[in-house]
């Protein structure tokens, strides 16, 4: 609670147990749909439930999005399959609370489609830029940037950056927000937030 006092948060469906001190004491929550944590452990997620969890606060102050289901390593069709259920479930509030995920090793088309569509969309890392902040990344990250940023450098929709907290990453592209896990996993372990959480 004193580490996210006044601070933005993301909560996983996978581990919602910091959700009612975030509700408490955070300026704003956006929920995580579980996807990353599913995909490292070999879970799978009964998406209807998501939803079903995710419904009950899509008029909640506190939050101000929750990102569509994905699938980390699948392809356009995989995922836009996933982005029709979500518009067929919550309708109107459909591309107005959900954010959708575009991923690295994702179609141009695609990233030009969710960004025309939506008013934010989240990066993901995957495929062969999986490993945020490497040589490749950035190289892929600098070819995103300049396919959806105006003459002026800024995106023509706000962009979430998964995993993305490290200053190294966040400071160097316009991206609107960026979460991290770190701060839940080691809030008291302050060695482990230099550099992350706090930039120094």
């Amino acid at each position: 609670a004193e580490a996210l006092m006044g601070r933005h948060a993301l909560i996983s469906y996978m581990h919602p147990q910091q959700l009612d001190v975030c509700i408490e004491v955070c300026q704003s929550i956006c929920l995580d749909n579980g996807a990353f944590s599913a995909w490292r452990s070999g879970k799978i997620i009964d998406w209807d439930d998501y939803f079903k969890w995710v419904e009950k606060f899509v008029n909640h102050p506190r939050v101000d999005f929750a990102l569509i289901p994905d699938v980390i390593d699948g392809s356009d069709k995989d995922n836009d399959e996933l982005l029709d259920r979500w518009a067929f479930w919550f309708g109107e509030k459909a591309k107005t609370f959900g954010v959708p995920v575009w991923h690295m090793h994702e179609s141009e088309d695609r990233l030009y489609r969710l960004c025309a569509e939506y008013s934010r969309i989240a990066l993901g890392s995957s495929g062969e830029y999986a490993k945020v902040g490497s040589k490749d990344w950035h190289i892929r990250m600098e070819w995103v940037m300049s396919k959806i940023c105006d003459s002026d450098g800024y995106p023509k929709t706000k962009l979430h950056m998964l995993r993305g907290l490290d200053p190294r990453v966040f400071s160097r592209y316009p991206f609107h927000s960026a979460d991290s896990t770190n701060a839940g996993r080691n809030c008291n372990i302050e060695s482990a937030l230099k550099g992350i959480v706090t930039g120094k």
